[in-house]
């Protein structure tokens, strides 16, 4: 038996060790880590709190007026609408996308791994004009929906569209090396013992797949509501019904309204910051679960 003086110097020498691990000089350390918070303060740090300083210009009477016009209102409900349905729609996709590349073999698995990553490859402008080819009056498809006044581009679903096509990677990248990794052992096993379809997935799969799923959804809704370029080509920019907020920033920026501007600027701010702060949060609570689950349990006296 070690006494208690013997496991605290083992433990002592054991974080000298780590400490020491690195041969760099120290001057090279602190070299590094200044270089990065520079960074961080230049290109981060820095415009957020210019958009906020700017939004609140003169004064927060003025900030809460450009946020309550009418076009700002609209602006936000329609970023919020755009987001509530593409993301719960991304769900969907990713999960079954997922669940078919990591869990089964099959004919063209790797073209569908390939078309999934399309949308980080394919500007979202030009993305925003497949869908006017498409949709538009003049496209595929446009003489037959005019025909029965359905209206796509130019309107509401045309920027879900949009938002769909440059979000759906984010969930289904997420899931699919997290699934590939756990294999399907613990599945067959309770098909084995006689789950269900719904329950194996229910009860075995997305209690391992929870927290790369929540990651993925706030990934998701971050990009859904701050996208430009694909909303922008669709949209028609037409106040009061087709903009987002990104949009109406550009508006009201182009239009010499500068305070206007960065107050809808720094609404969107404090929506990414919120969406980090959950995210950090899961993140935190995730590693929390990880050590519980992690500890042993305390070993028993031996005579």
């Amino acid at each position: 038996m070690s006494s208690p003086a013997l496991n605290t110097r083992s433990m002592a020498r054991a974080r000298v060790s780590a400490r020491s691990s690195t041969t760099e000089p120290a001057w090279v350390r602190y070299l590094l880590i200044s270089t990065a918070l520079a960074f961080l303060f230049l290109f981060l740090v820095l415009p957020l709190a210019t958009v906020f300083a700017e939004a609140l210009n003169k004064g927060l009477t003025a900030y809460l007026s450009a946020l309550s016009e009418p076009d700002a209102v609209s602006a936000i409900k329609l970023t919020l609408i755009t987001a509530v349905v593409a993301v719960p729609l991304n769900l969907l996709f990713g999960i079954c996308a997922a669940w078919c590349i990591a869990k089964y073999e099959f004919t063209g698995k790797s073209l569908l791994t390939t078309l999934i990553d399309l949308p980080f490859s394919v500007s979202p402008v030009v993305a925003g004009l497949i869908y006017v080819l498409i949709f538009g009056s003049q496209g595929w498809f446009g003489p037959w929906l005019g025909a029965h006044g359905i209206k796509i581009i130019f309107a509401v679903p045309g920027i879900i569209l949009a938002t769909v096509f440059v979000t759906f990677p984010f969930i289904a990248r997420e899931l699919i090396p997290l699934m590939q990794a756990q294999g399907t052992e613990e599945e067959q096993a309770a098909i084995v013992l006689g789950a269900s379809g719904w329950q194996t997935f229910r009860y075995v799969t997305l209690p391992n797949i929870k927290w790369g799923l929540i990651y993925g959804v706030i990934l998701c809704n971050a990009r859904a509501m701050g996208e430009f370029g694909a909303v922008s080509v669709v949209s028609g920019h037409i106040r009061g019904e087709t903009n987002t907020m990104p949009l109406q920033v550009e508006i009201l920026y182009n239009e010499y309204q500068s305070v206007a501007a960065f107050s809808v600027a720094s609404l969107l701010a404090l929506l990414a910051l919120l969406t980090l702060v959950i995210k950090s949060g899961f993140e935190w609570q995730h590693s929390r679960e990880l050590k519980r689950l992690g500890e042993l349990p305390p070993e028993r006296p031996t005579n």
